[in-house]
C-alpha cells in the first residue's frame, strides 16, 4: 500500500488559546498525528502537523483534525470570562474607567448567544450610553416581539395576537451619580453571572426573564470622578477620611457634564443624557425598574420599600410587590450579617425620579442605595470599620440578583397587575378632572409643553367640538364657564399615560407626609405659564393631529422694520441669533399698534436703518424660519397707535458681554442651569470664571455678570460696584442675593420677622421632644412650593409675562421692599400667595409683604436681584423668559 506525507499549518485566532491547544494534543496523540509544533502568540492558535499514512487513512485524520479544532472551539466559546478575568484585576481593587465598561460590555455581546449590546446614544463629552438586553435562548431572538407585546399591554401599540409566554423585564440602571460608582463595577459583575454558561441559577431565571442593564447613567461624571481619584490616590487606599482621596474637587462627579443631576430629569428631560434613555424606556415600559445609587459612607445600605410619602396614585400592587422585593433583599442581607435599612428619608413623591417615573408608568420603580460617597477605596466609618470598594460593589451585586430573582418568581403576577395597571388608566382615570385645557395664549410656550408631553408618551389635541366649557381654573382658583379656542391644547384623561399626565398637571398635589425628600410643587401650566382648566367631564379634542404648525414667514419685501414677539424662550433663541450675526435689534419699551396688530412692551424691532447688511431681508426671515419664529412686517416707521418708532421708547439692544461666575464657594447645578441655557438654548457666548480668579479679570471685557446660587467668601464689593457704576449690570440669584444684602453700597435687605411676644413667651414654655425634632423643623421650611407673585411687567424686567409670575420657591428668604430712590420693586409677594405645596407654618407667616424681584440702578448700571432660582432644573419655563429679561433688556 502506497503511503503519502502530509504537512499542514493551522493558524486560527481565538481570544484564549492555551485551553484549544491543550485539547487539540490530546485529539492528536490519541489518533497516531504527529504535532512537530504547536504554539500561540497574540492570540493566534499555531498548529503544526505531519501525517504519514494511506490515502484514506490521511482523509479520516483531517477529519479527525477538524473535528478536535472545532469542539475545542466549542468548548471554549462556552466559557465566558469574568470581569475580574478580563480586566485584569479583582473588582474593588480600583476603579474602572468608563471606557472598560464599555470593552466588558461590548466582549460579552461577541462571546454570548443570550445577549444583544443597544447603544442609544451619547453624552455632551461623546461618550456611549448603553444598554445590555439578557434573555433565554428562546426569547433573545424574539426581543422586538416581546417589545411589542408589552406595549400592547399598556395599550399603546393595539393589534397583533398576544405572544406566548410573554416574559417579564427587569431593567436595572446603575451609576447615574458619577461620584456613586460602585454600580457601574456590579453592572458587569451581574452581567457575567447572567451569561455564565455555568450558572444553572440564573439560566432558570431568564426562563420567564428579559433583564435590561444601564451600566452606567451617567459616564461623564463617573470618568470626572474615577480620574480624580486615580490622579491623588496613594501605593496603598488610605482610610482616613479627611485624606485628600475622600475630598472632591468643584464640581465634583455627581453631575453630568452642564452640571444637572440626571435622577431629578427624568419627566423634564432637560439632558440629552435623559432625552436618549427615557426615550429607550418608553418604547419598552418594563414591569420592574431598579436605580442604582450610593449615599454617604456613614449609612448602611437602603432598600425597598420606601418612605412616606407616597404619591397617591401609587398602587396597592406597587406598594405591596416593593415589601416582597424587599423582603428577598433582606434574606440575603441577614445571611451575610449585611447592615441594611427601608422605609426611611427615599419617598416617593416627585415624579423626575428614577423610581417614581417608572411607578407613574407602571413598573414597580425603586431606589437602592449603598453607603459610599466620597469612600474611595477604602473609608473608615463612624463606627469604627473599614469600607471598601469590594464590599460596597458586592452589596448591589446581592439586590441585582435577588431582584432578577423574586421577579423572576412573580412573572406572571407583574405582567397581570402591569396590564390592570394601564387598563385601569385607560377606563378609570385618576383625580378629579377628565380633561385639561390649556389655553394657547403663548404659542411657543404650548409648543414647548407639546413637545414635552410628547416625549413622555402624553396624548394630546387642539380646540373641541364644543366650545364652551365649566372648569376649574387653576390660575384664580375658581369654577366657571370658559370658552376653547381652536388653538387650545385639550388633553383627555382616557388613555395609556394618565398617571404620568395626573401627576405632571394636578393643580395640587396631595401630600401625605410634609417630611419629603424633594420639591412638593410642579404642576406644568404654572411653570409654563399657561393659563389652565380642569374639567370634570370627559372631552375629546377635536383636532388629535399633535404635529406643531410652523409659522408662516413674509415674503422679501423690503420691509421698513420686521416686528417679533417678546414672550417666550423661542423669541430669545431668536434675539440670540440675530445678535450673533451682528444684526441690530430693537425693543419698544410700550405696547403699540402697528400694520392692523397689537405688539406688547418688550416686541422685537429689527429694523433696516443702521442695519446696512447684504440682503438683509433674507437674513432675518431665514433666521426667523429657521428658529419658527413669527415677523410681522412694517412698511413704515408711523405706527396707527402708540409711539413711532424713532421715538425714545425704542430702544437699542446692545451685545452684552457675558460672564458665569463658577469654582468653589458657587453651587454648581445652579450655576449648570444658566450656563447650559446660554449654550444649548439659546446658542448666545457665554465665559465662566471661577470665583477665585475675579480678582485679576478685567471686568471691563464683560457687560454682565451672574452670580448663580453659592456661599461666596471675602467678595470683592467694591470692584464690583466700581464696575457697575460704569455701566455694568450684575444679576445674582438665590443665596448670592443674600451675599449682597450684607455688603455695603447694596440697597437690599432681608426682611426680619416679626416676632410676636406672646408666640415667643410660649414657645419659650413649651419642653421640646427630641423625637418630634425633625417636625419641628418643618415648620420653618420649604422644600418646593409655589407662591404667586404681583409682577410690574411695564419694567423691562417683566417683559412678556403678564402682571403676575408664579415662582417655585425652595426657602423663605424674603427682602425688604426697595425704597424710590433705591430701585423698582419689580416682583413682590402678598399675604397668603402659597398656590401649591408644602411650606411650613412659620415660612407662610414670614413669606409677605416683600420682595422677591427687584432692580436697583447703580450710576450708569444696575443690580438685578433674583432671589428664587427663575432656572430650576430647566424645567421651570417660564422663568428662563425673566432671566433673559435680565441679561438682554433690564438696563438698555
Amino acid at each position: 500500500m502506497q503511503m503519502c506525507k502530509f504537512q499542514m499549518m493551522l493558524e486560527l485566532k481565538f481570544i484564549e488559546s492555551s485551553e484549544i491547544s491543550e485539547r487539540f494534543k490530546s485529539t492528536a496523540y490519541l489518533y497516531n498525528i504527529h504535532t512537530s509544533e504547536i504554539g500561540t502568540s497574540n492570540n493566534n492558535l499555531h498548529i503544526s502537523i505531519t501525517i504519514t499514512a494511506s490515502y484514506n487513512i490521511m482523509i479520516k485524520k483531517l477529519l479527525i483534525i477538524l473535528i478536535a479544532v472545532v469542539s475545542a472551539s466549542v468548548v471554549f466559546a462556552q466559557k465566558v470570562q469574568s470581569p475580574d478575568e478580563f480586566l485584569g484585576y479583582k473588582l474593588g481593587d480600583q476603579f474602572t474607567p468608563h471606557y472598560r465598561i464599555v470593552d466588558y460590555f461590548k466582549y460579552i455581546a461577541q462571546a454570548s448567544k443570550n445577549v444583544k449590546l443597544q447603544q442609544f446614544g451619547t453624552t455632551n463629552e461623546g461618550r456611549p450610553l448603553l444598554a445590555m438586553f439578557i434573555a433565554s435562548d428562546e426569547n433573545i431572538g424574539r426581543l422586538e416581539e416581546i417589545r411589542h407585546n408589552n406595549l400592547r399591554l399598556a395599550g399603546i401599540e393595539s393589534g397583533g395576537a398576544a405572544i406566548a409566554n410573554a416574559p417579564v423585564i427587569t431593567w436595572l440602571s446603575y451609576n447615574v451619580h458619577g461620584n456613586e460608582p460602585a454600580s457601574s463595577e456590579a453592572a458587569m459583575w451581574t452581567l457575567f453571572d447572567l451569561v455564565d454558561p455555568a450558572n444553572s441559577t440564573t439560566k432558570t431565571w431568564l426562563k420567564n426573564s428579559v433583564v435590561v442593564i444601564d451600566p452606567c447613567l451617567n459616564p461623564d461624571g463617573r470618568d470626572r470622578y474615577v480620574h480624580f481619584y486615580n490622579s491623588v490616590r496613594g501605593a496603598v487606599p488610605d482610610a482616613n477620611p479627611t485624606a485628600r482621596e475622600h475630598v472632591e474637587p468643584w464640581p465634583g462627579g455627581r453631575i453630568n457634564h452642564y452640571y444637572f443631576d440626571l435622577n431629578r430629569d427624568w419627566a423634564w428631560q432637560a439632558q440629552k443624557e435623559t432625552q436618549a434613555r427615557v426615550g429607550l424606556f418608553n418604547q419598552w415600559l418594563p414591569e420592574v425598574h431598579v436605580d442604582y445609587h450610593e449615599q454617604g459612607y456613614n449609612a448602611p445600605y437602603y432598600f425597598a420599600p420606601a418612605a412616606e410619602p407616597y404619591h397617591k396614585d401609587i398602587t396597592q400592587w406597587q406598594r405591596d410587590f416593593q415589601v416582597t422585593i424587599g423582603k428577598n433583599n433582606a434574606k440575603y442581607f441577614d445571611q451575610n450579617g449585611w447592615m441594611y435599612f427601608t422605609k426611611q428619608e427615599f419617598d416617593l413623591l416627585y415624579p423626575s425620579y428614577g423610581d417614581t417615573y417608572p411607578l407613574y408608568n407602571g413598573s414597580i420603580g425603586m431606589t437602592y442605595e449603598q453607603g459610599g460617597i466620597s469612600a474611595g477605596l477604602a473609608v473608615l466609618t463612624r463606627s469604627g470599620d473599614t469600607l471598601t470598594f469590594a464590599q460596597r460593589i458586592a452589596h448591589h451585586h446581592s439586590t441585582g440578583l435577588s431582584t432578577i430573582e423574586i421577579t423572576s418568581a412573580n412573572a406572571q403576577k407583574l405582567l397581570d397587575e402591569f396590564k390592570k395597571f394601564y387598563n385601569n388608566s385607560r377606563t378609570n382615570p385618576p383625580g378629579e378632572y377628565k380633561t385639561y385645557v390649556i389655553k394657547n395664549d403663548n404659542n411657543n410656550n404650548i409648543n414647548a409643553l407639546a413637545k414635552m408631553l410628547g416625549r413622555n408618551g402624553i396624548q394630546y389635541g387642539f380646540g373641541l367640538a364644543n366650545k364652551s366649557i365649566i372648569g376649574y381654573d387653576y390660575f384664580t382658583g375658581k369654577t366657571e364657564q370658559y370658552s376653547v379656542g381652536p388653538n387650545d391644547m385639550v388633553i383627555n384623561a382616557y388613555q395609556s399615560k394618565v398617571v404620568l399626565l395626573h401627576v405632571l398637571l394636578e393643580p395640587k398635589t396631595f401630600i401625605a407626609d410634609s417630611n419629603t425628600y424633594d420639591i412638593t410643587a410642579w404642576a406644568l401650566p404654572y411653570a409654563y405659564g399657561l393659563r389652565a382648566y380642569g374639567v370634570k367631564a370627559s372631552l375629546k379634542p377635536a383636532n388629535t393631529n399633535q404635529s406643531i404648525t410652523k409659522a408662516q414667514q413674509p415674503v422679501n419685501n423690503h420691509a421698513y422694520a420686521y416686528v417679533a414677539n417678546w414672550q417666550s424662550v423661542n423669541d430669545v433663541r431668536f434675539l440670540a441669533a440675530l445678535l450673533k450675526k451682528h444684526i441690530k435689534v430693537r425693543y419698544s419699551e410700550k405696547p403699540f399698534e402697528a400694520a392692523g396688530k397689537k405688539f406688547a412692551a418688550g416686541s422685537l424691532l429689527i429694523a433696516r436703518a443702521s442695519n446696512d447688511v447684504p440682503n438683509f431681508d433674507q437674513v432675518v426671515t431665514q433666521i426667523a424660519a429657521q428658529l419658527d419664529e413669527t415677523l410681522v412686517p412694517l412698511a413704515s416707521g408711523f405706527v396707527d397707535k402708540g409711539s413711532d418708532l424713532g421715538s425714545d421708547v425704542i430702544r437699542y439692544i446692545r451685545e452684552p458681554r457675558v460672564m458665569l461666575m463658577a469654582g468653589e464657594g458657587v453651587n454648581a447645578e445652579a450655576m449648570g442651569e444658566v450656563w447650559h441655557l446660554f449654550e444649548q438654548q439659546l446658542g448666545y457666548p457665554i465665559t465662566l470664571v471661577k470665583y477665585q480668579d475675579l480678582g485679576r479679570t478685567h471686568l471691563s471685557d464683560f457687560d454682565v455678570v451672574i452670580f448663580p446660587d453659592g456661599h461666596y467668601d471675602d467678595f470683592p464689593s467694591d470692584k464690583l460696584q466700581s464696575w457697575i457704576k460704569d455701566g455694568g449690570k450684575l444679576i445674582a440669584l438665590d443665596n448670592a442675593v443674600a451675599e449682597l444684602a450684607d455688603q455695603k453700597g447694596f440697597a437690599l435687605k432681608k426682611k426680619e420677622e416679626k416676632k410676636d411676644d406672646k408666640a415667643d413667651a410660649k414657645d419659650k414654655e413649651t419642653v421640646k421632644i427630641y423625637g418630634d425634632r425633625d417636625r419641628d423643623a418643618i415648620r420653618s421650611m420649604i422644600p418646593g412650593a409655589i407662591f404667586k407673585l404681583n409682577l410690574d411687567n411695564t419694567h423691562p424686567l417683566g417683559f412678556g409675562l403678564p402682571n403676575y409670575y408664579y415662582s417655585l420657591k425652595l426657602n423663605d428668604d424674603i427682602y425688604e421692599l426697595l425704597s424710590n430712590d433705591d430701585g423698582w420693586n419689580v416682583g413682590t409677594i402678598k399675604k397668603n400667595s402659597l398656590v401649591s405645596g408644602f411650606a411650613g407654618a412659620q415660612s407662610k407667616l414670614k413669606i409677605n409683604n416683600g420682595l422677591l424681584l427687584g432692580v436697583q440702578s447703580i450710576g450708569r448700571g444696575s443690580v438685578i436681584y433674583m432671589v428664587d432660582d427663575p432656572l430650576f432644573r430647566s424645567f421651570w419655563e417660564n422663568g428662563k423668559l425673566l432671566f433673559s429679561n435680565a441679561v438682554f433688556m433690564v438696563g438698555q
